[in-house]
């Protein structure tokens, strides 16, 4: 599971059969900190997120077990929007 956050959107004109009224956005891991790290990934949304919010993504074989994707060609999906991160010393 990655934490990260919503940057922007992606409009696919034409893609999968099984994509067609999914919302896809790009997001970009971070640490429990906030401080961005890794690279940029288009997931599926399945909670209503949006650009500016802290997301938790599954990704692999767990993201086509997210509400709605069964049997569909996903690789990230969101799953969670995230209100607030407390990390202990």
């Amino acid at each position: 599971m990655l934490l990260a956050t919503v940057v922007g959107t992606v409009v696919a004109t034409r893609k999968d059969e099984r994509l067609v009224s999914s919302k896809l956005l790009v997001a970009r891991p971070m640490d429990p900190s906030g401080k961005p790290e890794g690279n940029y990934l288009v997931a599926v949304d399945t909670v209503d997120a949006g650009v500016g919010e802290t997301v938790l993504i599954v990704s692999g074989s767990s993201a086509r077990m997210a509400a709605g994707l069964k049997d569909c060609p996903v690789d990230a999906a969101i799953v969670g929007i995230v209100d607030h991160v407390e990390v202990g010393k």
